[in-house]
Formats: structure tokens, sequence, C-alpha cells
């Protein structure tokens, strides 16, 4: 696997949630930080992540979850009835590779957000950055 485009991202944002980076093979990647940011926090991430969507015209997103916490529950309902609408709806993203997080409640809180999400909003879940990179390039937008 050719690491050379994740070494050429721009770090976009950051803050206690984790790392919005651009990639430059055309995708949004979030790297989670394994602190539990606060909703204020998780909410910031998220605007910054829809901005770099808007500003960079890029439609697709890896999240790798790594040591990530689960979300909260009031997190989760923001995302599938706030933050993913408009990301589809004014960035047209529709497509969204998530690495597997270690820790089991994360990948339940992960699930929940996954079947709470608007039809047409497309996951892929995999346990490494390699085969999400590989799906997010064979995604045709």
């Amino acid at each position: 696997m050719n690491s050379l485009p994740r070494a050429q991202e721009t770090l976009y944002f950051q803050n206690a949630a984790g790392k919005v980076f651009h990639n430059p093979s055309g995708y949004a990647r979030l790297a989670w930080s394994a602190e539990r940011p606060t909703l204020d926090h998780i909410k910031a991430f998220y605007e910054q992540v829809l901005a770099l969507l808007l500003n960079t015209g890029t439609r697709k997103i890896l999240s790798d979850h790594g040591q990530r916490a689960p979300l909260p529950v009031a997190a989760q309902e923001w995302l599938t009835t706030n933050w993913i609408p408009r990301a589809m709806s004014q960035a047209r993203t529709r497509h969204c590779a998530i690495v597997e997080g270690a820790d089991p409640l994360h990948r339940l809180s992960t699930q929940s957000v996954v079947s709470a999400s608007p039809t047409g909003f497309v996951f892929q879940r995999f346990s490494n950055v390699e085969a999400a990179e590989t799906w997010l390039r064979s995604v045709a937008v």
C-alpha cells in the first residue's frame, strides 16, 4: 500500500476530539483522539469536517476511530438528525469508511449512528486504514 498520499495530507483542524486532515486522494480523514471530548468539541470537530468538504469539494470521509471513546447519545442523535443530513445536502457527501475502534462499546455506538443515519449515506467498516483507503478510492462520486 502506498502511504505517500497520507504523508502529503494537510492538517485542517484539531481539537480535543481529534484531527481533521485533507487527503490528496480525495477524502477527509478524521483521526480521533483517545480523550473523551465534550459534546461542544464533537460538534466543532464535525463542523470543521463539513467546512473542509465544502471548501475543497471533497465528498468522501475516512473516520479512523482508533482508541476513540464511545460517542455520547446526544452526539449520536445530533450526527444522525443534523450533521449527516447537512453533509449530504450541502456537500453531497454520501460515503464514509470507518476504521473500527478498539473499544467494544465504541463499536456499539458506531452501529447506532450507522443504523439511524439517513437512507443514502453509505458506511463501510474496516479493521485497518489501508482497506478503508482502497474502498474509498474505488467509490465513484
